[in-house]
């Protein structure tokens, strides 16, 4: 199973803000859409990720005001990324090994989906309940 099995379910959509956006706009975007991360992009170009975990940090160690500023002061700059032809296993041991739950995924230089750890339990849910009742209907047959 691949990345791109994912998103050909999941959809290609993503949520990116600018670096220049405030953090407080972020946090608020974050809330709305219930997600947990956005990728900061100039125009098409990658140049960070945001996180929940990003913005509590920065605000236990700057405080409130930390709102106020850029998103570009906050982000992380060395973003992980994933390829759509990457397993789902591949992605398991990069997040579990960097300790991350948003990959975003890029083909050909370009940004095209964003994975989450949601995505892919949802997905092996899915592949399980599909093997469980594999299993029974050949039980049945049998």
């Amino acid at each position: 199973m691949t990345v791109r099995s994912i998103l050909n379910t999941k959809g290609h959509q993503i949520m990116s803000v600018e670096p220049d956006a405030k953090l407080s706009a972020v946090v608020r975007l974050l809330g709305e859409k219930k997600i947990g991360a956005v990728l900061v992009m100039n125009q098409s170009r990658l140049e960070g990720i945001l996180s929940e975990r990003d913005i509590v940090r920065v605000l236990g160690e700057r405080g409130a005001g930390v709102l106020e500023e850029p998103v570009s002061e906050v982000m992380t700059r060395k973003v992980v990324t994933c390829k759509e032809t990457d397993t789902v296993a591949e992605l398991m041991e990069v997040m579990t090994t960097g300790k991350f739950r948003h990959l975003p995924v890029i083909d050909n230089g370009k940004v095209v989906g964003l994975i989450s750890i949601g995505d892919i339990v949802k997905w092996r849910v899915r592949e399980y309940e599909t093997e469980q009742e594999a299993l029974r209907d050949y039980i049945k047959t049998a």
